[in-house]
C-alpha cells in the first residue's frame, strides 16, 4: 500500500486569479469539426443558417465560457472576406492545411454567430499566413465599429448591425510552424515586428481589445525558446498574451507517463515564464505578459520509424512532404462515419483533468485555456446523436467549482519516475522524476465562500489513504466528496451507454478540527468539496 498522502491547503498561500477562460475550446474546421457537427442543413435541429441545434444546446448547457476560432492551421490561408454575404455568391477554395474543399458555407459571421447562439465568448484567430496588415484591419473593423464606414456597415448590410465585440484576437495561429502556409519559422523577427504593427493597429481601431501572439507552438521545436525570445523583444509593449500549444505524444498502453503528461505542460509553462520576466526586465517594462494555452491535448499513438543522423531535416521532411497520391476532400455534413465506443475514455478524462490542474496551479500567467477536443468533450455527436463523454465531468465541475482564487496545495506522496521515451522523430520526451501520485490544485471563491480542492490518482495499481489539511481556514465545513472511477477502462460513454462512467458521492469522508480523511481510488478523479 502507498503510504498516507497528506495536502495542506492555507488561505495565505494565493497564486493568482482563475479566469473563467481557463477552460475554453478550441474550433477549427477539420473534418467533421464544422460540417456535420456544427453545420448540417439536412439534419431535423438545423436553423435556417444550417447550424445543428442539438449541438449548440449540448454547448450552451455545458457552460464553455469561450471558443477560440475559426483555426488553427486553416486559418492562415482563409480570406475572411470570401466568407461573408449570400452564402451562394462565397467563393469556395482548397484548404491547404488539410486537403480538404472550404466551401463557406460557415463563414465570419457564422462562426461569431454560433457564438452568440452557444453563449460562449468568441476567441478570434486572423491570417497572417496569406494576410497582411489590411486584412487585419478589415476584419476588426467589420466585426467591433459601430458603423458609419464601409466595412462595419457592411456588417450590418449582411444582418448584424450591432458590433459583435469580440475583445481577444490572435496574430495569426503557430506562425514558427514548419507547416504553417506563410511561416515565420526562419525569421522570427520579422513575425515580431508584423505582429507588433497588426496589434498597434487593430487596438486604433478599437482600443478595448487584447491581442496574442505567437511563441514556439511546442517545446519539441528546436528553435524552442530562442524563437519566442526574437519575437517578444519586437512586440513585447503592444501584445498582452502569447499563444501557447502542446500536443503530447504517450507510447500506447503507457498509464502511468499519460497520466502524468502534464509535467510536460508544466516545465513548458516555467520556461515561458521565466523568458517572458527576463524581458520584462530588459525592456524595462511595467507589463507582466499572460499565456493563453489555446491549443493541448495529450493522446496515445503507436510507435513510429525513428532516424536519426539528420537533425533538424527530419522536422521538416515530416511536414513538407508532398503525397503525390494525397487528394483533397470533400466533406459532406450529412454523412458524418458514425462514432463507437472510444477506447481510454477515464484515462483520456484524467489526462485532460490533470492538464487543466497545471493551468490552475498556473492562475497568475495562465488566463487561457483552450482544449483541443472541449467541445467534443461535452457534445460528442455523430450525423442524429449528441452526447457527453467522461471528460466531460471533471471539465464541467471545473467551470463550476475551480472559480475564484488559485491556492497552493502543498503534497506529500508517493511518487514515481517517467524514462525518457521516443515516439517518432519530432516526438522525443526527456525524464521526468519525482511524478506526484497524488495530483492537486484548489479554488477559493470568496464570494461564495467556497473551497474546493482536486485530486487525481494517478496511481493504477492501488487506492491512496488521503489527508487534507484546511484547518487554516476558520469556520470550514465540509460539503461533499464528488468522485470519477471505472474498474474497467475499456468502458465508454456512448449515446446507448451515456452514463457508464460518471461521478458520483463518496459518503465515507471523515471531517474532524480541520483536517478530512478519505481515500481515493485507483486512477480516480476526486473533487472535495468546502465551505465557510
Amino acid at each position: 500500500m502507498p503510504k498516507k498522502a497528506k495536502v495542506v491547503v492555507h488561505p495565505a498561500f494565493e497564486i493568482g486569479e482563475i479566469s473563467p477562460r481557463l477552460y475554453s475550446a478550441f474550433l477549427e474546421p477539420i473534418g467533421n469539426m464544422v460540417d456535420g457537427s456544427m453545420y448540417n442543413p439536412k439534419h431535423p435541429t438545423a436553423d435556417s443558417k444550417g447550424l445543428r441545434h442539438d449541438f449548440i444546446d449540448a454547448v450552451k448547457k455545458s457552460g464553455i465560457p469561450a471558443v477560440r476560432l475559426p483555426g488553427g492551421n486553416f486559418v492562415s490561408g482563409w480570406d475572411w472576406k470570401d466568407s461573408i454575404g449570400p452564402v451562394e455568391k462565397r467563393k469556395a477554395h482548397l484548404d491547404l492545411a488539410w486537403h480538404q474543399y472550404i466551401s463557406n458555407a460557415v463563414g465570419h459571421d457564422e462562426y461569431l454567430q454560433w457564438s452568440e447562439l452557444t453563449g460562449t465568448e468568441p476567441l478570434y484567430t486572423i491570417n497572417l499566413g496569406t494576410g497582411d496588415i489590411n486584412d487585419a484591419i478589415y476584419c476588426i473593423e467589420y466585426t467591433n465599429h459601430e458603423g458609419g464606414t464601409y466595412w462595419s456597415d457592411l456588417r450590418a448590410e449582411y444582418g448584424h448591425k450591432d458590433p459583435y465585440n469580440v475583445k481577444i484576437w490572435y496574430l495569426g495561429n503557430e506562425m514558427d510552424g514548419y507547416w504553417q502556409i506563410g511561416s515565420y519559422k526562419k525569421d522570427p523577427r520579422a513575425y515580431g515586428v508584423l505582429a507588433n504593427e497588426v496589434s498597434k493597429a487593430m487596438k486604433w481601431v478599437d482600443p478595448r481589445i487584447e491581442t496574442v501572439a505567437c511563441a514556439s507552438c511546442s517545446p519539441n521545436m528546436l528553435h524552442y525558446p530562442d524563437w519566442d525570445k526574437t519575437v517578444l523583444e519586437e512586440c513585447y509593449h503592444t501584445v498582452d498574451y502569447i499563444s501557447m500549444h502542446h500536443y503530447h505524444s504517450v507510447l500506447m498502453n503507457d498509464i502511468p507517463t499519460f497520466v502524468g503528461a502534464s509535467r510536460y505542460f508544466e516545465d513548458y509553462i516555467n520556461t515561458e515564464a521565466a523568458m517572458c520576466d527576463y524581458l520584462q526586465a530588459k525592456l524595462k517594462s511595467d507589463k507582466k505578459i499572460m499565456f493563453s494555452f489555446d491549443e493541448y491535448a495529450t493522446m496515445m499513438r503507436p510507435a513510429g520509424e525513428v532516424h536519426y543522423g539528420r537533425g533538424e531535416y527530419l522536422h521538416y521532411k515530416a511536414h513538407y512532404y508532398a503525397d503525390p497520391n494525397r487528394k483533397y476532400i470533400r466533406h459532406d455534413p450529412n454523412d458524418m462515419p458514425f462514432r463507437g465506443p472510444r477506447g481510454n475514455d477515464m484515462l483520456g478524462a484524467l489526462a485532460n483533468a490533470s492538464t487543466l490542474l497545471c493551468f490552475i496551479r498556473h492562475a497568475d500567467r495562465v488566463k487561457i485555456g483552450c482544449m483541443t477536443g472541449g467541445l467534443h468533450v461535452v457534445a460528442s455527436c455523430d450525423r442524429d446523436h449528441v452526447w457527453q463523454t467522461a471528460s466531460a465531468h471533471p471539465y464541467m465541475q471545473l467551470m463550476r467549482y475551480g472559480r475564484g482564487t488559485s491556492l497552493r496545495t502543498s503534497v506529500d506522496c508517493d511518487t514515481y519516475d517517467i524514462p525518457s521515451y521516443i515516439v517518432d522523430d519530432t516526438n522525443q520526451y526527456y525524464e521526468q522524476e519525482g511524478v506526484d501520485y497524488i495530483d492537486t490544485a484548489a479554488a477559493y471563491d470568496k464570494e461564495s465562500g467556497e473551497v474546493n480542492i482536486f485530486v487525481i490518482n494517478r496511481n493504477q495499481d492501488t487506492s491512496n489513504d488521503i489527508e487534507l489539511d484546511v484547518a487554516g481556514f476558520e469556520g470550514l465545513q465540509f460539503i461533499e466528496h464528488i468522485e470519477m472511477y471505472t474498474d474497467d477502462l475499456s468502458k465508454a460513454n456512448t449515446y446507448e451507454t451515456p452514463d457508464a462512467i460518471v461521478p458520483v458521492i463518496n459518503p465515507n469522508a471523515k471531517f474532524e478540527n480541520g483536517k478530512l480523511e478519505a481515500n481515493v481510488k485507483a486512477l480516480s478523479w476526486n473533487v472535495f468539496r468546502f465551505k465557510m
